[in-house]
């Protein structure tokens, strides 16, 4: 799918964007070209230790931030595909900066829908997060707008050959400023700060993100908002699987943080459909229908008020099984 493709991703050095190219590496060796297109020169630095370019001569690492489109258009010549994993995501931080917050996740993800449009990119996938679904704080409310922008982008695509998509999914396990390497490193105190004993989080891994993004890139129509289906779990489990004998002391919900979280609100059902290991809330008013993408995809329409949200899913992590995923997470390179 990938092997004499040119691919960008945005925000390469963070988390997914090293968990991406390590798979792309691993499974397209014969990928054209891989950019790696972020700000930070420190984190480019350190990756291109990691995979030298004498042994990876197909990957480049470019500086620009997706604020500049000018830039992006340049990054974007010869590219074919487009993994957008750029953004300012720490909630007290968009709460405290929020037109900061704004410029790179909505007014970074137009200049990027802008860009792609004036080169010949092929294929779009971004990355949203479960607090665009009903949101509550400004980094949720951010990512909604990333969302809205990306679905209709295909709207302005004319007679291009381009598909814009979106993937939602929730907390992923051992990413950084994330819960569960939070709680690591307080366990050696002995005191945990649970925010409520009732909290609840979807939970996915790394690996699980980038394939449910290279299968986005794969057979995604055009303004989807994919959705996995993952387990959840309780915060309180979570603590008891990091450090059984620590004192769980409840500190109180932070602001725009919820109890549950949410990926499909009810008022999302019409337009959902299953696919089996996803769902997929489709554009109202697009190119297609519901209908016609069901007939085509073998896929099928959710129950009428149905939602997803992590409070209320039948599928739950136990404490040993949280406990076995936390140590391999801990000891996995890609971590560090």
């Amino acid at each position: 799918m990938l092997n004499n493709k040119s691919v960008l991703i945005t925000g390469g050095t963070g988390s997914f964007g090293k968990a991406f190219v390590h798979t792309v590496l691993s499974r397209y060796p014969k990928v054209k070209r891989l950019v790696i297109y972020s700000r930070d020169e420190l984190k480019q630095f350190e990756m291109a230790q990691m995979l030298p370019p004498s042994q990876y001569p197909q990957l480049r690492f470019f500086i620009g931030d997706i604020r500049d489109q000018a830039r992006l258009t340049r990054a974007l010549e010869g590219i074919d595909i487009v993994v957008h994993a750029a953004a300012l995501k720490q909630v007290p931080a968009a709460e405290y900066n929020p037109f900061e917050c704004i410029k790179t996740n909505v007014l970074g993800a137009q200049n990027l829908i802008e860009a792609c449009l004036d080169t010949n990119v092929k294929r779009v996938v971004a990355l949203s997060t479960d607090k665009a679904a009903a949101p509550i704080n400004l980094y949720g409310a951010t990512k909604l707008c990333s969302d809205k922008l990306f679905v209709a982008g295909n709207n302005i695509k004319g007679s291009r050959d381009l598909r814009f998509s979106v993937v939602r999914y929730g907390n992923v396990m051992g990413s950084r400023g994330s819960v569960i390497p939070f709680f690591v490193d307080k366990r050696a105190t002995g005191v945990l700060p649970i925010t409520d004993p009732q909290m609840t989080r979807f939970n996915i891994s790394l690996q699980e993100g980038v394939d449910m993004v290279l299968w986005s890139i794969e057979h995604a129509w055009g303004g989807e908002i994919l959705v996995p289906k993952i387990p959840s779990y309780r915060i309180t489990d979570v603590a008891q699987a990091v450090a059984p004998e620590a004192e769980q002391r409840v500190v109180g919900i932070r602001p725009g943080e919820k109890i549950h979280e949410e990926m499909i609100t009810a008022s999302d059902s019409p337009n959902t459909v299953d696919l089996g290991h996803y769902y997929a809330i489709l554009p109202s008013g697009g190119a297609y229908s519901v209908d016609d993408y069901c007939a085509r995809t073998g896929a099928s329409r959710v129950k009428p008020g149905f939602c997803y949200d992590s409070g209320s899913n039948s599928d739950f992590l136990s404490v040993p099984q949280l406990r076995e995923m936390i140590t391999q997470q801990v000891n996995s390179p890609q971590q560090h």
